[in-house]
C-alpha cells in the first residue's frame, strides 16, 4: 500500500543514527523489525553490506518525537559514479526501502533532511523506493515504470511440491515439465562453490543481456551480512551449472534476487526449473510466499512472471532533482544505451567481468 505524505506545520527533529553504538544499533534494529511494513532492505546489514562492497556511504537517518522515540527511519546510500554522476538512494542496489514512519510528519522531516544530505553530498538527485511519498511538487512519483510479482505458495504438506507445479498455468507448467525431464540437479547453499558458480552464471547471463555485472563483493557481504537469511540455489546439468539465483528471506516470503542462466539453460529450461524449485525450498524453509521482484513494464522479465501465474502491481518510487537537473538514467533500457548493449553483448567474457564491476559499482 502507497502512503502519501500530508502536509504538516510541525516536524520531528531528524538525525543521523549512530550505528557504532550497540545501544542505538538495537534499539533502531528493534523498531525496523516492530514495523510491518519494513523489508529486506531496511535492514541495518543490507545498508553496511552495500557500503562495504560498494564504498558508497551508508547514511541512516532516524526521526524523534519531543519524547526521544523513535517515528522513522531511512536508510541512504550516496552513489557516486564518474559515468551516471552522483545520487543518494534508498536503499542502494534494492527495489525497496524507502521512507519507514509511524505518521506523515515524521515522514516528511525524513524526506527533508534526505534532500539536504543529498545537496551536502553535491548528489543532484534523490531517489525514494517505496514506502512514504512525499507530496510535494518538487518531488516526482513514477508509478508507472516497474511493477511487483508477490503471490502466496501452496501449504506445506503431503504432494505440496506436485500441487505447487498444479498452481502453475498450464503452459509454463508444460515448460517446467520439460525442464523435470532434463537430468537436472539442483543444490542450495552458501559456501565457497556456491558463491563461484553462482558468480560465473550470472555474470554470463547479464553479459549476454548487454549489461555490466555487479562486483562479486556485492554478492558476497549481502550473503555475509544477511547469514541465514540468504542463500543460492544452482541449477547444474552434467555436473556444469546452467542457472543460478541468490536468495533473499524475509518474514517468510522469499525473493529471487540477482539469478540468470547461461544460453544453454534455455533448451534446458533450467530458469524454469531454477523458480519451480526455489519455490519448493522456500516452502520447505518455511515461507508463504513468493516475491518475483520488480521488473520494467512491458519487458520480457515482466510477460515471464505473468505467464507464471503472479499478477503485477505497480511500483512507485519518488524522485527529486535539483532545480534544472535532467533526472539521472541508469535503466538498461533506456535508448540512448542501445549501442553501447550491443557493443556489450559482444564482449569476450574475461573482459566483461573486469569491466563490468568499475560500470556497476555506480549504478546503486
Amino acid at each position: 500500500m502507497l502512503h502519501f505524505v500530508p502536509p504538516t506545520c510541525t516536524a520531528p527533529s531528524v538525525r543521523l543514527a549512530n550505528l557504532a553504538d550497540p545501544q542505538e544499533r538495537a534499539r533502531l534494529s528493534a523498531w525496523i523489525d516492530s514495523r510491518e511494513e519494513a523489508t529486506a532492505f531496511h535492514r541495518i546489514v543490507w545498508g553496511e553490506a552495500v557500503a562495504r562492497s560498494t564504498g558508497h556511504d551508508f547514511l541512516a537517518l532516524v526521526a524523534e518525537d519531543a519524547a526521544g522515540s523513535l517515528t522513522g527511519y531511512l536508510p541512504l546510500h550516496a552513489v557516486h559514479s564518474a559515468l551516471f554522476g552522483r545520487a543518494m538512494v534508498s536503499a542502494g542496489f534494492a527495489v525497496d526501502g524507502g521512507i519507514l514512519a509511524s505518521d506523515g510528519a515524521s515522514a516528511q522531516a525524513l524526506a527533508d533532511a534526505a534532500w539536504q544530505l543529498a545537496e551536502r553530498y553535491s548528489a543532484p538527485t534523490l531517489e525514494l523506493r517505496g514506502g512514504w511519498l512525499p507530496d510535494d511538487p518538487a518531488w516526482t512519483i513514477k508509478s508507472n515504470a516497474h511493477a511487483g510479482f508477490v503471490a502466496d505458495l501452496v501449504a506445506d504438506g503431503p504432494d505440496a511440491d506436485q500441487k505447487q507445479l498444479e498452481w502453475v498455468p498450464r503452459k509454463q507448467r508444460a515448460e517446467v515439465r520439460k525442464g523435470l525431464a532434463n537430468d537436472l540437479v539442483v543444490r542450495t547453499g552458501t559456501g565457497a562453490i556456491d558463491r563461484e558458480q553462482h558468480y560465473a552464471v550470472y555474470a554470463t547471463s547479464v553479459r549476454n543481456l548487454g549489461t555490466p555485472v555487479f562486483p562479486r563483493a556485492l554478492f558476497e557481504a549481502v550473503l555475509d551480512g544477511l547469514g541465514d537469511d540468504a542463500d543460492i540455489l544452482t541449477v547444474l546439468h552434467d555436473d556444469i551449472p546452467v542457472a543460478s539465483v541468490l536468495n533473499l528471506y524475509h518474514r517468510g516470503t522469499v525473493m529471487p534476487f540477482w539469478g540468470g542462466g547461461v544460453w544453454a539453460a534455455r533448451g534446458l529450461r533450467a530458469n524454469d526449473i531454477m523458480y519451480y524449485a526455489l519455490m519448493n525450498h522456500a516452502r520447505r524453509r518455511g515461507c508463504t510466499r513468493f516475491d518475483f521482484g520488480r521488473s520494467k513494464v512491458g519487458s520480457g522479465a515482466f510477460a515471464f512472471k505473468k505467464n507464471w501465474g503472479f499478477e503485477p502491481s505497480p511500483l512507485s518510487y519518488a524522485i527529486r532533482n535539483a532545480d534544472g537537473q535532467p533526472p539521472r538514467d541508469v535503466n538498461p533500457l533506456s535508448p540512448k544505451y542501445r549501442l553501447q548493449i550491443a557493443l556489450w553483448q559482444r564482449l569476450p567474457l574475461p573482459i566483461a567481468n573486469r569491466l563490468g564491476p568499475l560500470i556497476a559499482n555506480g549504478l546503486g
